[in-house]
C-alpha cells in the first residue's frame, strides 16, 4: 500500500514539474513575440499609409500603418493671420506576430509623423528606390489601405 501511494507522488510530481517547463517555454516564447512586436512598432517611422511583414526565427509578422486624424478641437490653430497651418495627423501602427500552434498577439501604438506634412497646395516629395508595401503572402503591391493577410489568418478579424 505504501509503495502505491510512493508511486503515485512520484508520478503526479513528474506531471508538475513537465507542466511547469511547458510553461516557462510558452512564456519565453510569449516574450519574444512582445520583444519582435514592440521592436517592430517603435523603429517604424511612418510618413504614409501601407503594410509589410516578414519571419524572424519561428515568428510570422506583419506590420500595418494607416492614417488617424486628429479631430478637429486638437488641430492647432491659426497662430499668424493670414497663413493657415498644415493640419496634424496621427499614425496608427498595429503589429501582429505569430508563432506556434495558434499563438498569436496584435500591439498598436499611436505615432506621430517622421516628416514635416506637405503645405496646402505644394506637389508631395517624391523620393526614388523607396519600395512599395507588398503583400507578405504574394509579394505583390498592396494597395494603401488595404489590410493583407499572411497564411494562418494575422490580419484578418
Amino acid at each position: 500500500m505504501a509503495l502505491a501511494i510512493l508511486g503515485f507522488a512520484v508520478v503526479t510530481l513528474l506531471q508538475l514539474s513537465s507542466q511547469s517547463l511547458r510553461l516557462v517555454k510558452n512564456s519565453g516564447d510569449h516574450q519574444q513575440a512582445v520583444l519582435l512586436a514592440d521592436r517592430l512598432a517603435t523603429t517604424a517611422h511612418p510618413t504614409d499609409e501601407g503594410a509589410d511583414g516578414g519571419e524572424e526565427g519561428s515568428f510570422r509578422w506583419e506590420r500595418r500603418i494607416s492614417l488617424v486624424a486628429l479631430p478637429e478641437e486638437l488641430q492647432p490653430k491659426e497662430t499668424i493671420p493670414g497663413k493657415e497651418q498644415p493640419k496634424l495627423n496621427l499614425f496608427l501602427v498595429t503589429v501582429g506576430v505569430r508563432w506556434g500552434q495558434n499563438q498569436m498577439l496584435e500591439l498598436a501604438t499611436l505615432r506621430t509623423p517622421t516628416s514635416d506634412p506637405p503645405l496646402p497646395g505644394s506637389q508631395p516629395a517624391t523620393t526614388t528606390g523607396t519600395p512599395q508595401p507588398t503583400s507578405p503572402s504574394t509579394g505583390q503591391p498592396t494597395p494603401f489601405g488595404a489590410r493583407p493577410s499572411l497564411p494562418g489568418g494575422i490580419g484578418t478579424r
